[in-house]
Parts: structure tokens; C-alpha cells; sequence
């Protein structure tokens, strides 16, 4: 039975779906974290680093959700602040620097809309990585791994393949919020869900995306006695290894103006104008 619009966003928040600290781990091997912005402070909602996807060097950017309360408390849920979005940016024009391709994860309900994060500047600092993002003259490949929220989302966003799992959710604003907002009744947000069409599939027919790695078990953390569960596991990240490396592969190949032209000309084409 095909899954609803909302019952893909429960899927995408379940507690023991895969987080980017896990694949850092299993798509990818040797991680070596990034700390700090240069300007304020660290910012443990997003995780920022060089790895190797198999033998290919590369960056990492990704927001971190936690397994249990205080680890959600430290990485403040993945809503990253504006020393996160700065530290992301830091890290990524040192890939730039050194030749490395860049790997954005995608995993968050948002950026962290508080008091403190607006007085250091917070919608500033997404719309300042969505212009850099666009210049940086290597590759590019986003991977939505959960939920995709907001401008929180959208601020690692910005690359020349968008890769999405079966299961995530990307969308300007969650159901919940979308519901409160129409219907003054948050309980409406199986029907907000549904028509925001922020599920995989509705995403690519739009162009929004483009690849959808495929989700045939449920992808989740496997259980150390559960070989089942592994094996799935196993089975996906390996897809998702996968997909990364032919993506950078192709996209390598292309000289700088030549990258740079057709990712600004994949964003200018979304959308429809209606005079």
C-alpha cells in the first residue's frame, strides 16, 4: 500500500531512521570534524568536516539529530544557528581551496528561529550560503536524509544534484506549521502535507530533486542482534555510496564555468511564472 504525504513526514522523523553521524560512519570513512565559525562559536546542529567516499577526498556538511534527550538538547533538535550556517560555509570554501568535492546532508525541521539566533543575524547568514554556494567551483551533491525544512534546509541546499531518500520530506514549511497557518488547527496537517507535495516522488516530477534513492525496508538503525535490520541497513547506505560516487564522478569532469553555469541554470528553471 502506497505511503500518504504525511505518513512519509512520520517516516522521516522516526526516532531510529539513520542521522548524518551514521552515515558518517558507513557511506563514509575517516571523518575528520570541523569545529567552530571564526566569528562566534560552534554550533553542534551541524556537523562540518573532510571524510573519504571510498578513495575520493571530500567535505561533509550535515545536520545532526540526537538519540536520546540530551543529545537532542546539545545538537539543539538539528536546528543549527547562524555560527552553524557560518561554520558550514567556512568549511566548504576550504574544500574549494583544495580541490574537494562537497557533500551536503540535509536532516533538519528548520534553523533555530530564537531570540539569540536572530540578533546574531540568522536570516543573513542563509541567505549569504545560498549566494556563496552557488559560486563554489567545485561539485556539489545534496542529499536529503530526513526532513528538509525551511530555509534551515534549503541554506545547505544548493548544489549541483540533489539526491533524496524514498522516505525524506523536503518542504518550505512542516504540515503542522502549514495547518496552523491555513486552518488556525494543527490537526490539519495530514492535509497540509498533501498538498505542499513535499514527498520524494512529487519533488522530482517538479524538478526540485533529482535522483531518489529507493527505501524497499524500512531504513532504519540496525540492532545489534537483528540481522534483518542490518542487512537492510547495509543494503541502502550502500545504494546511497553509491550514488554519491557516480554523481561526483560525472560532475568532476566538468570544467568550473561549465559547473558553475549549469547549477545556477538548474535553480533558475524551477518554478512557473504566470503573467
Amino acid at each position: 500500500m502506497k505511503a500518504t504525504a504525511f505518513e512519509r513526514v512520520q517516516t522521516a522523523r522516526h526516532p531510529e531512521r539513520p542521522y548524518a553521524l551514521d552515515l558518517l560512519s558507513t557511506v563514509f570513512k575517516d571523518f575528520v570534524e570541523v569545529h567552530g565559525d571564526r566569528r562566534f562559536a560552534d554550533d553542534p546542529a551541524m556537523l562540518s568536516g573532510f571524510a573519504r567516499l571510498g578513495e575520493t577526498e571530500v567535505c561533509v556538511v550535515g545536520q545532526q539529530k540526537g538519540r536520546d534527550l540530551n543529545e537532542r538538547r546539545f545538537r539543539n533538535f538539528a536546528m543549527p544557528k547562524p555560527e552553524g550556517y557560518r561554520k558550514a560555509l567556512r568549511v566548504m570554501r576550504l574544500a574549494e581551496k583544495f580541490g574537494r568535492p562537497i557533500v551536503t546532508i540535509i536532516d533538519t525541521p528548520g534553523a533555530y528561529p530564537g531570540i539569540d539566533a536572530e540578533e546574531r543575524g540568522q536570516a543573513e547568514a542563509i541567505a549569504f550560503n545560498l549566494r556563496e554556494m552557488a559560486r563554489i567551483k567545485v561539485p556539489i551533491v545534496v542529499v536529503v536524509l530526513g526532513e528538509g525544512g525551511s530555509g534551515g534546509a534549503l541554506a545547505i541546499g544548493i548544489g549541483d544534484r540533489v539526491l533524496m531518500m524514498e522516505n525524506a520530506v523536503y518542504s518550505v514549511i512542516s504540515p503542522e506549521g502549514c495547518a496552523a497557518i491555513l486552518w488556525k488547527d494543527a490537526a490539519m496537517a495530514p492535509d497540509a502535507a498533501a498538498g505542499l507535495k513535499l514527498t520524494a516522488s512529487e519533488l522530482k516530477k517538479f524538478g526540485i530533486v533529482d535522483n531518489i534513492i529507493a527505501e524497499p525496508e524500512p531504513w532504519t538503525m540496525p540492532v545489534d542482534d537483528d540481522d534483518v535490520s542490518k542487512d537492510a541497513f547495509d543494503s541502502i547506505a550502500s545504494t546511497l555510496r553509491k550514488s554519491l560516487s557516480d554523481e561526483i564522478d560525472a560532475l568532476s569532469s566538468l570544467p568550473p564555468d561549465k559547473l558553475l553555469a549549469e547549477r545556477y541554470a538548474k535553480f533558475r528553471k524551477m518554478g512557473e511564472w504566470v503573467s
